[in-house]
């Protein structure tokens, strides 16, 4: 099993939300309105010096799962630039 986080700028929510659908992962947890910043993308706060906010999502699935919603969410960063998302994976050992 993998653990997937997803980072990314709220207005790109349904692009992802797609991609997970897409993908086969049907469980997840979603930490909507979040702030951040990136390197590439900015500092979001929710303020108006500071406007937009992120989400978060966090999915344990298989392997092959994840390696999909990754090859995915590299080809949704293509077009977006600026805009924000990125992922990452790592092993889970336990669950329970």
């Amino acid at each position: 099993m993998q653990m997937i986080m997803i980072a990314y700028n709220e207005s790109v929510d349904m692009e992802v939300m797609e991609i997970i659908e897409s993908c086969g992962v049907r469980n997840y947890s979603k930490a909507a309105e979040t702030f951040g910043r990136g390197g590439s993308s900015g500092t979001h706060l929710g303020t108006d010096t500071w406007p937009g906010l992120n989400n978060i999502l966090f999915a344990a699935c298989p392997g092959e799962a994840a390696r999909k919603v990754l090859a995915q969410i590299r080809e949704l960063r293509k077009p977006l630039g600026k805009t924000g998302v990125k992922a990452f994976s790592w092993k889970l050992d336990e669950m329970t």
